[in-house]
């Protein structure tokens, strides 16, 4: 049996000095996910910079749009509970 050579994806990590395993990305990959991260909320949205905009725990909405715009750092467990509390999921 001949020895498997390394997969594209393998050679995409890094290993830190601890030891934990660090997925590179390729940078038209990062560019997509910092237009989807915001990383302090205006007034406007980033797509289609209409004003019409709600503002939950975790992202930015577009009512105008359906925009969904992550605000980096935002807890993502305050915006499971805003979501149940408001109706917008149901509790399982």
């Amino acid at each position: 049996m001949k020895p498997r050579t390394p997969s594209a994806r393998v050679r995409n990590v890094a290993v830190t000095d601890d030891g934990r395993v660090i997925r590179l990305l390729p940078p038209a990959v990062r560019a997509a996910m910092a237009f989807k991260h915001v990383d302090a909320p205006g007034d406007r949205c980033g797509k289609c910079d209409s004003t019409f905009i709600a503002y939950e725990p975790a992202f930015v909405h577009c009512y105008c749009c359906g925009n969904l715009a992550r605000i980096a750092g935002a807890s993502l467990l305050a915006q499971e509970l805003f979501e149940m509390r408001s109706g917008l999921r149901l509790a399982s």
